[in-house]
């Protein structure tokens, strides 16, 4: 719903679904100028290079103008999302509002695990390591205590050496630094729609009332379907949705550029950070994602 505030944030975060504009081009036949670009069906350069010399032309006029905040960086066939914090936004075009991201008819477990964990994803991105430094009206200013800022860049080192000892391939690292924003996000986000999940269910159905549920864990636990807890359907569903498969040339490219460390870590080292993925599969010592607590990292306690 186009902007619509996200609650329990105060004045910011306006969630896009569907946008005004998206951009201002138009292909017709004539030279790049007026906000046109000419598109020949025999000419693929020409086209790529008429196409950036007008969206350049379109950005240089921007300066000195007040910011559009109509604009958006993605258009609505876009499977993506993102967080813009000059306009302090989360974007969601229309596209991503479909399997395995999104489904109507899915239980709310498998929603929350996917598009609810990437809701809180972008969400989380206007308190990482950069966009913190936006103000809530998308401005740079530095708005947290030099306290606040000492601790929490404190608490997201232990990120980056957590990363930074994943290797997808034999002798190359994840870059811990060049993948912190992300990383953040991804584990925070994890943790919002996991929290959200659990109050809409413990709302609904208190745990006491849980024939064999411990009311410790929540009522989550005891929704069973297909043989799998509530708890145990929103992990999976949140793996399901970043799944990715690529070639061990362009994963060792990415390695090196992509600010997204690869999708198989961004799930185990993100769960693995998790209490409530260790309650849902009773992870324990010896299993590949087990995480001892103290060995795992917490951006911001629930």
């Amino acid at each position: 719903v186009a902007g619509d505030p996200v609650e329990g944030v105060d004045g910011a975060l306006p969630a896009r679904g569907l946008h005004r504009h998206a951009g201002e081009h138009r292909a017709v036949e004539g030279e790049v100028g007026g906000g046109e670009a000419r598109i020949r069906p025999d000419d693929l350069w020409g086209n790529v290079v008429r196409a950036q010399a007008l969206d350049q032309a379109r950005d240089i006029a921007k300066l000195g103008r007040p910011v559009d905040r109509d604009q958006w960086y993605l258009p609505p066939q876009s499977v993506n999302a993102y967080y813009n914090p000059s306009a302090n936004e989360i974007v969601f075009p229309a596209a991503i509002l479909q399997p395995p991201f999104f489904d109507a008819g899915a239980d709310d477990a498998a929603n929350y695990g996917a598009i609810g964990s990437i809701i809180g994803h972008e969400m989380s991105h206007a308190f990482d390591d950069q966009g913190s430094r936006y103000d809530e009206f998308g401005n740079l200013s530095e708005w947290w205590s030099a306290a606040d800022r000492t601790a929490y860049d404190a608490r997201v080192r232990g990120l980056v050496a957590q990363y930074g000892r994943q290797s997808p391939v034999a002798g190359h690292f994840v870059d811990g630094e060049l993948t912190l924003g992300e990383n953040i996000a991804d584990n925070v986000g994890l943790q919002i729609a996991f929290d959200a999940y659990r109050r809409l269910v413990n709302a609904a159905v208190p745990a006491s009332a849980e024939s064999g549920a411990d009311a410790s864990i929540g009522a989550e636990h005891g929704l069973v379907r297909d043989g799998y807890t509530g708890a145990q359907r929103f992990y999976m569903s949140h793996a399901h949705a970043l799944r990715a498969k690529m070639r061990e040339a362009a994963l060792l490219r990415r390695l090196k550029v992509d600010p997204h460390a690869p999708a198989a870590i961004r799930v185990d080292v993100a769960m693995g950070n998790q209490a409530g993925f260790h309650a849902a599969f009773d992870v324990r010592p010896g299993d590949r994602l087990y995480l001892a607590p103290a060995g795992r990292v917490v951006v911001w306690a629930p």
